[in-house]
């Protein structure tokens, strides 16, 4: 098991080392530079029409915009929003918060990209269904010679979407659930298992149904009770913020013995866990889009792109700062002796701001957050292996979702971490390549259609 983990360990590094976050944000500040920086220039028209999709469409597709990006959120709002954070600042320090932020605005051109070509190559199934995601903008985009792309991704996707979308969010709500209020980890798993079922069953427009009541619901209530703590404490914002920028290019004691060590280690994690929380450039959220019932791919691309600013820049935001207002990076666990790190950070965070329910706030959004992405990962897993295997595949996938979910609750996951984190990143590769070399496309669909807009 040791020369396992030391394996998965030297192939994370890999994966996720430089030259993968360098890919991941160059990529996307070559779409923001390309597209003329439109997604910062039409966030106000990406809202109208997100407004606009709530309502019934007779256009082609199976769920409203609306859906597909609640869909999105679903499984890209996690136990990054909550954990990464706070690991992304415990091991960076305060300056990692910036950097999430560059992160997530040029991932807003990542993610508009992702569903402009979803949109523009999806297909319609026997069933009358769309399918769509980097596997089909890769065969139909690129063509036929590039369809061992497409094939790498939708196996990666498959498999993967156990790990960080299954297993590790079932331990994720157990744990949470275990911890704060004693519930034991075999009841919460069958539970879990039992809800996921019933939703699955109804297929994308049971998910979207259900993202879309569930997903506005627990932002909210997880931004309301970080704009308490911040509005109570609002004399303490602007220092907080002086922080945040002044540790983003100078670096905090907490990350490393010297400047430039530090300023590193701000970037890297911050770049990092951005990357993971709002999964622009890892290819799964133009799955749930290419569902929509829309005719134009850059009306469902401005509102994609939204999935990032909502992910990050909003939920993410309000967590970074709530931890740098009460200096939790800088504080120890007086059981352990060790400096907290992880949820129990954004825990410890919390219930400084609000003692009464500062800490329920956290568990209860960490059990949310993760069945959401539970339910959301399903969709994506089960579209990957349906390009692979067909529709014979579904319900053999479903039954073994279901199954895997108990499982995970009561498992210990740290080897499963590595290896989905390793096989999260690989699932970019492809999509990745796919983006570059069909932006061109993303360009000129881009300008046609604001050409007629104004």
């Amino acid at each position: 098991m040791d020369a396992y983990s030391h394996l998965l360990n030297t192939l994370d590094g890999i994966v996720w080392g430089p030259y993968m976050l360098i890919l991941l944000v160059g990529t996307g500040l070559y779409l923001m530079l390309g597209l003329g920086l439109m997604p910062l220039r039409r966030i106000g028209y990406g809202f109208r029409m997100l407004w606009q999709g709530r309502g019934r469409s007779d256009e082609a597709g199976d769920i409203s915009s609306f859906q597909a990006l609640m869909t999105a959120l679903a499984a890209t709002v996690g136990t990054g929003n909550i954990a990464g954070v706070a690991t992304a600042i415990a091991s960076g320090g305060p300056g990692a918060l910036f950097w999430m932020w560059v992160t997530a605005l040029v991932g807003m051109a990542t993610k508009y990209g992702e569903a402009v070509l979803a949109v523009r190559y999806r297909e319609v199934d026997h069933r009358g269904r769309q399918q769509g995601g980097p596997m089909y903008y890769i065969r139909n985009g690129l063509g036929e010679h590039w369809r061992w792309l497409a094939f790498l991704f939708a196996l990666l996707g498959t498999v993967t979407a156990f790990g960080i979308g299954n297993t590790i969010q079932a331990n994720s709500v157990a744990d949470a659930l275990a911890s704060n209020y004693h519930v034991s980890k075999p009841l919460t798993g069958g539970i879990l298992a039992v809800v996921t079922a019933l939703v699955l069953i109804g297929g994308i427009r049971s998910i979207g149904a259900v993202a879309s009541k569930l997903v506005p619901f627990m932002a909210l209530a997880y931004i309301a009770g970080a704009l308490i703590i911040i509005v109570s404490h609002l004399g303490e914002v602007p220092a907080a913020l002086a922080t945040i920028f002044h540790d983003a290019f100078n670096g905090s004691a907490v990350a490393g013995g010297f400047a430039g060590t530090a300023v590193m280690a701000a970037i890297r994690f911050g770049v990092a866990r951005g990357v993971f929380s709002n999964e622009a450039g890892l290819g799964t959220a133009p799955i749930a889009h290419a569902a929509a019932k829309t005719k134009d791919p850059v009306r469902q691309g401005v509102v994609a792109m939204l999935g990032t600013f909502i992910d990050t820049l909003v939920i993410c935001s309000m967590t970074g700062l709530v931890i740098v207002i009460a200096k939790g990076w800088t504080a120890v666990d007086p059981a352990t002796g060790m400096a907290y790190t992880g949820a129990p950070l954004t825990s410890f965070a919390f219930a400084a701001g609000l003692p009464s329910i500062g800490s329920d706030i956290v568990s209860i959004g960490i059990a949310l957050f993760a069945y959401t992405t539970l339910v959301g990962w399903s969709y994506y897993g089960e579209r990957c292996a349906e390009y692979l295997f067909g529709e014979k595949v579904i319900v053999p996938y479903r039954v073994l979702w279901i199954i895997a979910i108990p499982l995970g609750a009561i498992a210990s996951l740290k080897p499963l971490w590595l290896l989905a984190d390793v096989m999260n990143g690989m699932m970019a590769l492809p999509n990745l390549i796919a983006l570059l070399l069909l932006s061109p496309v993303i360009f000129r669909i881009t300008r046609e259609y604001f050409a007629t807009k104004g």
